[in-house]
């Protein structure tokens, strides 16, 4: 008789990422078991209703819970046993495999699993976490939490807010506060460029007359029981608040987008390593993190601009965490400059096919007219010319770099001519 609690893939999240290496692996012939802490499954994208998701993946522009749909349905074509409002309370390695405790309505359950994929997505950082001084009244939201509230709970946090970062989700919640009859009076973000993708800025902010505030911060909130007022001011080149400059906005909310943390605490209990620029797993290029057999992807891994992204990844963990290890890894480095804010994957397992690596990367600055550069010890093997290249825009290419098997690191850099 089959051990029901043993299962050949143990996909922990049901978020895209998590739904979609279910779906990969449980094609590849695995058993899988999909873990999710909520009561459904789709994870941030249920509460996304606006569109512009699935052009790449499905070539339509889908809302959020339409493309969590796509994914469920497919999903339900497998026989991934599903577990929701459920919790890893400990995960170990013993023996070459993985011991589970999960906390279930139904209690406690130990499962077994031959691999593990973490698909654990990322949180929002938090106004203690970027160091705003004041009391602490009520009407200060991340930007995921006010549209939860607006878009799941139909309840409006704001009439009047100010707005502190340009992230994605802080643009888009400007445009559907606006929508709802709220008055957005900024955007302010620190940085001297926006953090956000181009597209959600014009159709965000500039399309409904909402100021972008650039190398501007929140230094100070007002308020005992409700939010009352925030203090603004300018930042220097350093990102130190040029005296003089504060100014008071009165305000009943403020809405935070300073930017998300990748979910990592199971990684950490497993000891895997994590690259200090993505705040996720060193992979190689079969997503496979330092410890073999436990498998990172989606926004656990590094935080993705398109969904569209986070489900291609994630089916490629999904498919070599169903695939039966065999042989020891050997990886090699994969390297890069200052030019590069960071690359997915940092290094290559060299007994396992290099043939059509995929590559993720950003660029550490706004640069126009720019070469990236690939080489493999000295030789090149890659030179892309990009007319843009924007760090809030994460760009990827697929090499063959099938020479690198006898190879010390691959390196990557990008050039501008000046």
């Amino acid at each position: 008789m089959a051990n029901s609690n043993y299962f050949d893939v143990a996909v922990i999240g049901g978020g895209p990422a998590g739904i979609a290496a279910a779906t990969a692996a449980s094609k590849e012939g695995a058993s899988v078991f999909l873990i999710e802490r909520e009561a459904r499954l789709g994870g941030i994208l249920k509460q996304c209703i606006h569109d512009g998701f699935g052009l790449m993946r499905f070539g339509e522009r889908l809302s959020g819970p339409e493309y969590a749909e796509r994914y469920i349905d497919l999903l339900k074509e497998t026989a991934v046993e599903v577990s929701l409002l459920t919790f890893v309370a400990d995960i170990k390695k013993e023996n070459g495999e993985f011991k589970l405790t999960l906390v279930t309505r139904a209690g406690m359950r130990v499962i077994t699993a031959h691999s593990v994929v973490l698909a654990t997505g990322c949180r929002e950082r938090t106004a203690k976490q970027v160091l705003i001084q004041g009391t602490r009244p009520s009407g200060v939201f991340t930007a995921g939490t006010a549209q939860h509230f607006v878009n799941i709970l139909g309840n409006m946090p704001s009439k009047k807010c100010v707005i502190l970062g340009s992230g994605d989700i802080g643009l888009i919640m400007a445009r559907r506060l606006t929508l709802e009859g709220a008055k957005v009076l900024g955007v302010f973000e620190v940085k001297s460029t926006p953090s956000g993708l181009t597209r959600n800025i014009a159709q965000c902010l500039t399309d409904y007359d909402i100021p972008l505030h650039l190398s501007h911060t929140i230094t100070r909130v007002f308020g005992e029981d409700r939010l009352t007022a925030v203090e603004t001011a300018q930042v220097d080149e350093k990102m130190n608040v040029i005296k003089g400059t504060e100014k008071i906005i009165e305000c009943d909310s403020l809405i935070l987008s300073v930017g998300l943390i990748p979910e990592n605490e199971l990684a950490e209990k497993l000891n895997i390593p994590l690259d200090r620029k993505t705040k996720g797993a060193v992979v190689d290029q079969n997503l496979m993190t330092a410890c073999e057999g436990v498998y990172s992807c989606g926004n656990a891994l590094h935080v993705n601009d398109l969904v569209d992204y986070v489900s291609e990844g994630a089916e490629l963990a999904g498919k070599y965490a169903a695939q039966k290890r065999s042989g020891t890894p050997k990886y090699i480095d994969v390297q890069s400059d200052a030019s590069l804010l960071y690359i997915v994957p940092q290094k290559l397992n060299i007994n396992s096919d290099l043939s059509q690596v995929k590559v993720y990367f950003r660029s550490s600055s706004p640069v126009d007219g720019a070469t990236l550069r690939v080489s493999v010890d000295d030789t090149e093997v890659l030179a892309k010319r990009y007319a843009h290249l924007r760090p809030p825009e994460m760009e990827s290419i697929t090499l063959d770099l099938s020479q690198a098997k006898n190879a010390k690191a691959v390196n990557l850099k990008i050039e501008v001519k000046k």
